[in-house]
């Protein structure tokens, strides 16, 4: 059975733009028919070349059993790679230079995870995905101790994009951005600020436009002067002045309940003097728990397509994909980190942060 998927304008403008623009995806595990169903279909449309990493045989067995083609995908072992040698001795130099002696660093750098990392980090691709069949600490350890980190993010988080055509008031192009949706559980005001800005800026960057970021709480405006609740504030007024230090193109509002932040009608009751009137496109959560539970609810529940989780504050393009990935998600993150690959390049021309 071949790859079929529901097409939405998001993914169409994404595979638009990158037939001009290919990119290298590295899919750290590449042992996975759904990784190879979603490879053949990128090839097909021109949009990505991908390199699949695992065991060549078990891959190239895995195609044929299914009827698919290989053409222009790249199959890589990583223990049998020409870069194995070279690599471990980089990582072993780097890990020195954070303080951490590595007694091994080929042995390391043989894991696919470290081995992506690495091709990511030093340029053999565009952009990385992974996370489709272990556990999301295994590749976030690898990302973290191979790439850098980009200077004015205090900490990586991570944002989710749902595509919602369906839904009522599901941002204004029936696109959400979340965050933070799987890495800090408990971020501090300079955490969220940090997150509202830099997601911000990622929507701006997929939508064009103003995007709105809402900053989500229990409370709207002090309707409850709690701790938390202050904490968005605080976070939201950090937030705001960065944009106009940055001069960037954000509305940013908070702390605001999510019905506020979404429904205009909403709105209109409990700020009748706000001047937004229309639904949110960025919603940064206050805690893990509350970002977790509302991906969770948006996809299965209300039937929101999800791409993602992209890592944000790092220097290279990375995603965290679920265990439970449908092929549709695995496609969509394929052309979402292609994209972020063309900012990249635009934003770090001689490939340096």
């Amino acid at each position: 059975m071949k790859f079929s998927h529901k097409t939405n304008a998001f993914t169409t403008s994404l595979a638009e733009k990158l037939r001009n623009h290919p990119k290298r995806i590295v899919f750290t595990e590449g042992e996975d028919l759904r990784v190879l169903r979603v490879a053949e279909h990128l090839v097909e449309q021109e949009v990505i070349l991908p390199i699949l990493l695992g065991d060549r045989d078990r891959i190239r067995g895995l195609a044929a059993d299914n009827d698919i083609s290989l053409k222009f995908i790249n199959v890589l072992d990583p223990t049998k790679s020409r870069e194995l040698a070279r690599f471990g001795e980089m990582f072993e130099r780097s890990s020195r230079a954070r303080g951490v002696e590595i007694a091994d660093g080929t042995e390391i750098v043989s894991r696919p995870a470290y081995f992506g990392a690495m091709m990511a980090q030093y340029g053999l691709v565009d952009g990385l995905i992974g996370g489709n069949q272990s556990l999301p600490v295994s590749l976030l350890r690898a990302l973290l101790q191979t790439i850098k980190p980009l200077p004015d993010v205090p900490r990586v988080f991570s944002a989710v994009i749902l595509v919602g055509e369906h839904l009522q008031n599901f941002g204004r192009d029936g696109v959400l951005f979340l965050a933070d949706c799987g890495l800090i559980p408990d971020p501090d005001i300079k955490e969220l600020a940090s997150m509202a800005v830099e997601t911000g800026k990622l929507a701006r960057h997929y939508l064009g436009g103003k995007p709105m970021v809402a900053m989500l709480s229990h409370s709207t405006k002090g309707s409850a002067m709690t701790p938390a609740a202050r904490k968005v504030a605080a976070a939201t007024a950090l937030a705001q002045v960065a944009v106009k230090e940055q001069y960037l193109e954000l509305e940013i509002d908070g702390e605001l309940q999510a019905d506020v932040a979404i429904d205009p009608r909403s709105s209109e009751v409990k700020l009748p003097d706000r001047k937004v009137r229309h639904s949110a496109d960025v919603l940064v959560f206050p805690n893990l728990d509350a970002a977790h539970i509302s991906l969770n609810l948006l996809q299965h529940c209300a039937d929101a397509q999800n791409y993602g989780q992209i890592i944000m504050g790092l220097a290279r393009p990375t995603a965290l994909v679920p265990r439970t990935a449908t092929e549709e998600t695995l496609y969509g993150t394929a052309l979402t980190i292609g994209y972020e690959a063309i900012k990249y390049h635009i934003l770090y021309p001689e490939g340096e942060v």
